[in-house]
């Protein structure tokens, strides 16, 4: 089973703060922002907070390889907007950059949205931008490796289908340079949302099966582990606690007990309210898995 089990945790006051946050809530895994998500600006990573995040990451039982930084939300690296997508890519590789500067080895972004050019243009865009981002890279964030998320559908999606996204990797990877600079996250809530029925044994045995065929599970380098507010094929975004969403607590342990998963790490996003909080989602999650 999975001993890599964490949250996207808060940096609020400073980056070094968030593996204190994550020890806090029981995790061996997480994922932040390295920066305020709804802007375009970033502070600059201060030399002092960089130092203290290392120093608590390697004197915690936190593995390197378990932490992951997400790409803020305003770029769109499928854009057929040259303005928006030149931002976009710039972003990307200023967020390359930062996880270097902390340690961290990968970055996760969603793949955004093709223009009124159709899909094929904004596959292109997000494969420009990617290879602007790994193909000059500087010494000093090449082994970055940049994490496609899964999407969840809708109007003018890219990458919410597993023969979609394989497509796109193998672009990716077979016009770069360094074809280990890519990988796939496997979001639940957003599978769930395209289409992947994920409620039963047979239905997570089918996705995965998919996912193996269209992708390749060597590809597949992290989950992110959410429940769906709403139904199956919904194309909506809204994730729910594990086990009281659509997808439910017999989904997710046939889920977590799945060969594909179980080594994995696993982060979760779910909602903080008056119903359950991080630990509680953790327990539920340990329960499932025993």
């Amino acid at each position: 089973m999975s001993s890599r089990i964490g949250f996207h945790v808060s940096i609020s006051g400073g980056i070094s703060n968030s593996v204190d946050n994550a020890l806090k809530i029981g995790c061996n895994a997480f994922q932040i922002f390295s920066r305020n998500p709804r802007g375009w600006t970033a502070k600059p990573l201060q030399g002092n907070d960089v130092e203290n995040f290392r120093k608590k990451l390697n004197e915690s039982k936190i593995d390197r390889d378990s932490t992951f930084v997400h790409m803020p939300y305003l770029p769109n690296l499928s854009s057929s907007n040259s303005k928006l997508h030149k931002k976009s890519t710039n972003a990307l590789i200023e967020e390359m950059k930062r996880c270097s500067t902390l340690g961290i080895p990968y970055v996760i972004l969603h793949l955004g949205k093709h223009g009124e050019k159709g899909k094929e243009d904004g596959i292109n865009q997000l494969q420009k931008a990617c290879n602007s981002a790994t193909k000059n890279r500087i010494r000093d964030y090449k082994s970055v490796m940049i994490i496609l998320e899964n999407g969840a559908g809708g109007r003018n999606s890219i990458g919410s289908k597993f023969d979609e996204l394989g497509l796109i990797l193998d672009k990716l990877k077979s016009s770069s340079s360094r074809s280990n600079s890519f990988g796939i996250c496997l979001d639940t809530c957003h599978a769930f949302a395209a289409g992947y029925d994920l409620r039963t044994k047979e239905g997570v045995n089918e996705t995965l099966d998919e996912f193996r065929s269209k992708i390749g599970l060597s590809n597949l380098k992290v989950i992110h582990l959410n429940d769906s507010k709403e139904d199956l094929n919904s194309n909506r975004d809204r994730h729910e606690h594990i086990g009281l969403g659509k997808i439910g607590k017999e989904g997710f342990r046939e889920f977590l007990r799945h060969n594909a998963v179980r080594k994995l790490p696993i982060i979760m996003e779910t909602p903080i309210d008056s119903r359950r909080d991080g630990p509680g989602n953790l327990k539920v999650v340990l329960d499932l898995l025993t």
